[in-house]
């Protein structure tokens, strides 16, 4: 274990990360719809993105990126709009985005990677942006991470940000980062975007690996709404400015930044839970009592991603019977006779069936609470796993049912 601290300033509180979000035009409101992250010295990147077979082209080219170079110095996102399903044309797009980002920063295309979110099937209007990219780099500032995290915001309703330091071996290091989501949240991959940066001296290989690892702890284990995006990115990058000897193997110095990486991305996962579209409870679905973690977690995401259960949420209704029911669905064998279930510190029901005498005031309190814990324990095991979503209210219907109109 680790000191870790909490820091104020998002991603720029990272020595030698800049940032910086304009409005260009892409949203007709006006508001922010364009960022950038600059790295100074060089970085190494890592990424994790979308399952979905269907993506956008600014997924393509932060993969062919990352695999043509070492370094990686600037990543420019724009909101509004996802460049998705967008053909060979949307692909061409953004190579020219990420192209006049270069020019306009004097490093090579490759070393810049790009995200975009929004409306799928419409192309990007290239003239705003291209209009906007000179201002956007000439306003870079290790104040500007408040401004980027607004600029990458759809129905977001609050911008995501948080940063740790801590120190080893003398030296005082720092992860930042940023995120934007609020709907099309099932993270098999990542989920949504999010950007993180670090001081550290890191190897490529090891970087992604350790940030595979935290993702699955983390932006893997929130859902909203089952759906998975065509542009979810999530990119840590890290530029060595703190000056310690290069992380190319495990050890403790490897698992300290594990640390540090984790508790930033699971406090912005959490956030976009918090945030997420029309939702008024912030939920944690714990399963324990299986005989794998594996197992435990299909169960919980079961139980989740469950509408009926969700709405039961919303209602602030316990009808525990549609937690056992999405469990018993979930695909993962059990005898229902040993599992017991908790609403918060209540117990409502045990090997199986209801429980007697429930104190049906406590039981209320609970299901008014902003945040609640679920438990289901299933008693034949050691796995466990836990995973975070939202009731489903009436204005998740609305947001959704009117998002290109």
């Amino acid at each position: 274990m680790i000191n870790l601290k909490s820091i104020s300033g998002g991603i720029t509180s990272v020595p030698g990360i800049t940032a910086s979000g304009i409005s260009c035009g892409i949203k007709k409101e006006g508001k922010k719809d364009l960022a950038l992250i600059y790295s100074n010295p060089p970085a190494v990147a890592a990424g994790v993105f979308t399952t979905n077979i269907v993506v956008s082209p600014s997924v393509t080219v932060c993969r062919e990126n990352m695999k043509k170079t070492e370094v990686t110095r600037a990543i420019v996102v724009n909101s509004g709009n996802a460049n998705a399903c967008t053909g060979a044309k949307g692909y061409k797009n953004a190579r020219e985005i990420t192209r006049l980002v270069a020019e306009s920063s004097e490093i090579s295309p490759e070393s810049v990677l790009m995200a975009s979110t929004g409306v799928i099937g419409v192309p990007l209007p290239m003239e705003p942006i291209e209009n906007g990219l000179e201002t956007l780099v000439k306003g870079l500032s290790d104040m500007g991470g408040c401004d980027a995290a607004e600029a990458i915001m759809t129905t977001d309703l609050v911008p995501k940000e948080y940063a740790v330091e801590y120190e080893y071996g003398g030296k005082k290091i720092t992860v930042g980062g940023m995120a934007k989501g609020s709907g099309m949240i099932q993270p098999n991959m990542a989920t949504m975007l999010a950007f993180i940066a670090s001081d550290i001296s890191i190897s490529k290989e090891i970087l992604q690996k350790v940030l595979r690892e935290v993702t699955d702890l983390t932006f893997n284990r929130i859902t909203v709404d089952g759906e998975t995006s065509t542009n979810d990115t999530l990119l840590c990058i890290a530029n060595g400015s703190v000056g310690n000897i290069k992380i190319n193997t495990e050890g403790e110095e490897l698992s300290a930044f594990k640390e540090a990486l984790t508790q930033v991305c699971l406090n912005l996962a959490q956030a976009v839970v918090r945030d997420g579209e029309g939702a008024t409870k912030f939920i944690e679905i714990c399963v324990s009592g299986m005989e794998t973690d594996v197992e435990a977690e299909q169960i919980a995401r079961n139980i989740a991603n469950s509408l009926l259960a969700k709405t039961a949420f919303f209602g602030e209704d316990p009808n525990w019977g549609r937690i056992l029911s999405a469990a018993g669905s979930s695909g993962v064998t059990f005898d229902p006779k040993t599992a017991e279930l908790h609403f918060g510190n209540v117990l409502v029901m045990k090997n199986g069936g209801s429980v007697e005498g429930v104190d049906q005031a406590a039981l209320k309190e609970v299901m008014k609470k902003k945040d609640i814990r679920v438990l289901l324990n299933i008693g034949q095991g050691n796995g466990n796993a836990s995973l975070f979503t939202t009731d489903l209210s009436y204005d998740y219907v609305k947001i959704n049912g009117e998002y290109t109109t």
